[in-house]
């Protein structure tokens, strides 16, 4: 029977996972001297891979049973070897190659050495005497090798004690890179000695010239930014001179540093008896593989000067001197710096920053995108290349973000309101556990990798040495959440638009003092600059985060802002917005991170006094902006359903219009905006201005009908929606052109009048609305202003069968119930179409039709009004579209069903499809009536009021323009495309409508 202590089950709860060869092993263990009661058998339970540790422990007791024993009655020594060896067998492997170098983990510190200890001790290791190496290069890089992995293991022990290796990871990857530039130290002593050595390999120098050969090692990368893992690659430039008062030029100091670097490298990366640390890569100096491994400090300028790309500029972001001579490194880093924080001004920088990071992506194998931890969607990478790019474009004026590590520089980079501190924080937690997942995989063979790992086995082991999850499935899970929430932050900020814009931005422009700002402001469009500056001072004086924010956005709003037609409404327009939503949490980060909302408000707010007006109201709609989905059209449903939900909420009718007529401003706004921003076409938008005015009149009516407790079974009333409303052709500042219908049911007649006549009087007291009007025009109900109010359904009958004139029938064409009984709305629909779609019409009723609209183009036009300007009365405009549409429907809609419709555009379309207008008049006429149309809708959106007259003034021409999508300075181009296309229309109708006789054998 085994001990208690060894029992299976007592070992999987430890770890082990090969759980019977672990038993023998530990007995094993335990006749060598190692203690292997219940609690030190505990001691495992810290080890990634206890099994590992296990064996481990017995070889090293095969070869040195002596040290195994002392190590076994030190408990804070066996727990330390027990972590490192069980979370790295390449640790583990070194240890048992140099056994004694166990004695590291027994020192008592339990702190990362410091950078000054390390280059110390790395330095003593290869003899260090006058600047050079007195041991032989063979013993040196070896001492060199062991010395830097002693260090190495001071910096494992740390890491591994950690509750939260998160925690440390920060310490542990500057003392890595101290690591790093101790061994590049090394390495030149080295250099510098079998460079001097006169029975040494060639080329060989004179000592007196090594030592005048001044060599800086400029790191880059993570090892620049003090952030290095386990194994990476040590991204290096190199800088040489000649000391001064030398014997030598900087010609032969640059042939003596070349050599110097070479046999650097070589003693730190090529394969010896110690096995190599990393690879030193000088592939980031200038023109890459194919330029010169040294050159002199002025060579590096001329050539970033003159030919060096944007990526290279990212590149030196986080250049440190690392080794070497350190007064060429600081004049190295006081040269270069001023380039790299102005490299974002380079055209199409931000761009072509953008792009090198998808072809990161591209470029990673398709079966290991999906594992990959650095350079994959959601990886390290992402979040790097984030940090690296705000950095560079915000670095360009504000020094305060010209750090080196990507934690540092998110701090900074929020400190100074360029993210959100959220975001921040959730990326440096993000970072943090991506670079532990990496630092324990490198651990494990110290080795170069980023891919994690597919089999359960080895995500089990990378589970435990991370302490990140209890699992391997749960740390696939956490990881998979974190590249999720890493991509979705990288794309919300690195795409943003505003970092292209403040790239391009001059450093005269970024800076917001009184002086210049009035001149800037004046020259870029602003018409009232002290005015604008009142409204700039108001937005970002004082020591609020949110001022700080508006601080960094406003050099680029305003000139986005000056981009439209009237910057300085629009930026009075954003700051009653950031008035009433300033201190919100979502505002501010909004425009500052999310993809194109900042361009999209400076658009619509200098765009359109319209959108101003409403967003005024309803500040909130803002959020609209972050979504094209959010500012579609709403569909009936769902506002009806609202509108139902008002009714219930409150008992007075008056209380409850006012909410409902809310609902209407609001729902406008939103395809305002939609409008403004091209996210939708002009007929969808007239859909949906259809569909809200038609659901506001229907809760209305809804209101009035509760109030007055007269339901269905005493009186019906429906109203029908005549003209633009009745075709589902609203535009913004349409009239709602109805006419009323009731019908007795339980009701006298008398009675049942006068309760359909407050009806009609309720609604159009409870739809006046100072903020936003619905205008209910009556004007085409039978007699028109001279008629009654309100009729009976037989009563409408009787007219039209007596009384009705041929216009009259031409204005039911239109006709559509849009709220009320269904019953009387369906016999209503019956009674029209009686009207509307005749059997026959006479050639007299023809010629009346003709003569009708040559009278309103004479009389109903403005008095001085230009006819070739008036878009919906004017030659070529909407009404000659709709006439001629008409005039096919009156004649032939009895016959051809596809005819009988209230939409202007869907008749047009049958009529060509049955070839009553040829397919190329056809599309002249649709041409001329969308374009009439968005016209007439950009005017109110641009005027906030409603006109029909294309005006003369070349301002109010220009806003317009801009609203239908011109270019600026496009006025003239749209007066003339506007005239140019109703002139064409107005040929092709004068042809159809006035060159007709009165059978269809004239046509």
């Amino acid at each position: 029977m085994p001990r208690p202590a060894t029992g299976l089950s007592v070992l999987a709860r430890i770890g082990f996972a090969e759980l019977t060869a672990a038993r023998t092993l530990i007995e094993q263990l335990g006749e060598v001297g190692w203690p292997v009661e219940p609690d030190t058998l505990e001691e495992f339970a810290a080890a990634a891979d206890p099994d590992e540790a296990l064996r481990t422990l017995l070889r090293l007791g095969e070869t040195r049973p002596d040290l195994l024993s002392e190590i076994a009655q030190d408990p804070f020594w066996r727990r330390a070897l027990i972590r490192v060896i069980g979370v790295s067998e390449g640790l583990a492997d070194f240890l048992l190659r140099h056994p004694e170098e166990c004695r590291v983990l027994a020192e008592p510190s339990l702190v990362l050495p410091t950078a000054s200890e390390m280059r110390e001790r790395l330095a003593l290791a290869v003899g260090e005497e006058d600047g050079f190496a007195s041991l032989p290069e063979r013993e040196a890089v070896i001492a060199l090798r062991v010395a830097y992995r002693r260090e190495v293991l001071r910096i494992v022990r740390v890491d591994t004690e950690a509750e939260d290796p998160r925690d440390v990871l920060d310490g542990v990857a500057r003392a890595l890179s101290d690591a790093a530039a101790a061994a590049l130290s090394a390495a030149l002593l080295i250099a510098r000695s079998v460079a001097a050595d006169p029975a040494g390999e060639l080329p060989r120098f004179p000592r007196a010239e090594v030592a005048a050969t001044r060599l800086a090692i400029i790191g880059m990368g993570k090892a620049g930014a003090g952030e290095l893992n386990y194994v990476s690659d040590v991204d290096v430039i190199f800088v040489a001179e000649a000391a001064e008062d030398a014997d030598i030029d900087n010609q032969r100091a640059i042939v003596i540093a070349t050599r110097l670097a070479t046999i650097l490298m070589r003693s730190i990366s090529e394969s010896a008896i110690e096995p190599a640390l990393w690879e030193v890569d000088p592939n980031l100096r200038p023109e890459g593989k194919q330029g010169a491994l040294v050159r002199t400090l002025e060579s590096h300028l001329a050539y970033y000067d003159r030919w060096a790309k944007s990526w290279e500029f990212q590149a030196l972001l986080k250049h440190r001197h690392l080794a070497g001579d350190a007064e060429l490194g600081e004049r190295y880093h006081r040269a270069i710096d001023p380039l790299v924080w102005a490299s974002s001004g380079r055209e199409n920088f931000v761009e072509s920053v953008q792009r090198m990071r998808e072809r990161v992506t591209a470029n990673i194998p398709a079966e290991d995108v999906s594992f990959q931890l650095k350079l994959g969607p959601g990886g390290l990478r992402d979040i790097e290349f984030t940090v690296q790019l705000l950095q560079l474009v915000h670095g360009f004026a504000d020094e305060s973000v010209r750090v080196g590590g990507t934690v540092a520089a998110l701090r900074a980079l929020a400190d100074a309101g360029y993210i959100g501190r959220e975001e921040s924080g959730e990326f440096m937690a993000d970072y943090r556990l991506l670079r532990v997942l990496e630092h324990r995989l490198q651990l494990q063979q110290m080795r170069r990798t980023h891919l994690m790992p597919r089999e359960d086995d080895a995500l089990r082991i990378l589970a435990r040495g991370s302490r990140l999850a209890a699992s391997g499935g749960d740390l696939v899970r956490r990881w998979e959440a974190t590249k999720q929430r890493v991509r979705q932050l990288h794309e919300r900020l690195f795409y943003r638009p505003l970092l292209s814009a403040v790239a391009e931005l001059g450093m005269d422009e970024t800076r917001l003092t009184t002086a210049a700002a009035g001149a800037r402001l004046a020259a870029i469009g602003f018409r009232d600059p002290a005015g604008a500056l009142a409204h700039i001072a108001a937005l970002t004086n004082g020591i609020s985060r949110s001022a700080a924010i508006q601080r960094n956005l406003l050099p680029v709003l305003l000139r986005w802002l000056a981009d439209g037609a009237d910057p300085d409404y629009g930026l009075l327009a954003f700051r009653r917005l950031s008035d009433a939503l300033g201190s919100t949490h979502w505002f501010l980060r909004m425009v500052r991170d999310s993809s194109g909302v900042a361009e999209r408000l400076t658009k619509v707010l200098s765009g359109s006094r319209f959108i101003g007006e409403l967003l005024d109201k309803f500040p909130e709609a803002a959020a609209w902006l972050e979504s094209d989905t959010l500012m579609h059209p709403r569909d009936e449903a769902a506002l009806a359903a609202e509108v139902r939900a008002i009714r219930s909420r409150y008992s007075e009718p008056d209380r409850a219009a006012r909410a409902v007529l809310r609902v209407r401003r609001r729902e406008i706004l939103r395809l305002a905006l939609a409008s403004v921003l091209g996210v939708c076409d002009v007929r969808t938008i007239a859909t949906g201005l259809t569909v809200i005015t038609e659901v506001t009149i229907g809760g209305l009516l809804d209101l009035i009908r509760e109030d007055a407790t007269l339901d269905d079974t005493q009186l019906e009333f429906a109203i029908i929606g005549m003209g633009r409303l009745g075709g589902g052709e609203l535009g913004f500042g349409s009239d709602a052109d109805i006419i009323y219908v009731y019908r007795p049911v339980a009701l006298d007649p008398e009675r049942a009048a006068r309760a359909a006549g407050k009806i009609a009087t309720e609604l159009s007291r409870l739809s006046q609305d100072a903020r936003l009007p619905l205008d209910l025009d009556l004007d085409l109900r039978p007699e028109g202003r001279n008629g009654a109010l309100v009729r009976t359904l037989d009563s409408y009958r009787a007219y039209y069968a007596r009384w009705s004139l041929t216009w009259e029938a031409q204005a039911l064409l239109r006709a559509r119930p849009i709220a009320g009984d269904p019953a009387l709305c369906a016999d209503f629909t019956a009674l029209a179409d009686t009207v509307r779609y005749p059997v026959s019409i006479d050639a007299a009723e023809l010629r009346e039709v003709r003569r009708i609209k040559a009278r309103v183009e004479g009389e109903r036009l403005p008095k001085g009004a230009d006819p070739t300007r008036h878009v919906k009365l004017g030659r070529g405009s909407l009404s000659d579209v709709e006439w001629f549409t008409q005039l096919v429907q009156l004649e032939h809609a009895a016959g051809i069903p596809e005819l009988r419709t209230t939409s202007t555009l869907d008749a047009l379309h049958a009529a060509q499809r049955h070839q009553f207008v040829g397919q190329e008049d056809a599309d002249q006429l649709e041409k001329a009536w969308l374009f009439a149309s968005r016209v007439r809708s950009a005017m109110t959106l641009w005027l906030n009021r409603t006109t029909d007259v294309l005006p003369r003034d070349r301002d109010q021409l220009e806003g317009i323009a801009r609203i239908l999508e011109y270019p600026a300075g496009s006025a003239g181009d749209l007066e003339q495309d506007y005239l140019r296309i109703t002139r064409r229309s107005r040929a092709v109708f004068e042809q159809l409508f006035y060159g007709w006789g009165s059978d269809t054998s004239e046509r």
